[in-house]
């Protein structure tokens, strides 16, 4: 159960990491001082959609354990 848990906070982190890099895709060139893509922004678009999909795979990853711990199938520690 605490695999699930762990996975399911780290899918809503990374799903609030998501929607902060498309609303301020900026925070590269702010935090680190320098401009990686030129100004262009496919690095924060490749950054997003980077996220996204770990968002979608790791949030999967908890459904599939939270299914397994429901039916009591889940093998793991207790």
């Amino acid at each position: 159960m605490l695999k699930a848990r762990i996975e399911s906070v780290l899918a809503v982190l990374l799903g609030l990491a998501t929607i902060g890099t498309a609303l301020w895709p900026n925070w590269i060139e702010y935090f680190l001082g320098f401009d990686p893509d030129g100004g262009n922004g496919t690095v924060e678009w490749l950054l997003v959609a980077a996220l996204a999909g770990a968002t979608l795979a790791v949030a999967a990853l908890a459904r599939r354990d939270l299914r397994l711990v429901r039916r009591g199938t889940f093998i793991g520690a207790p």
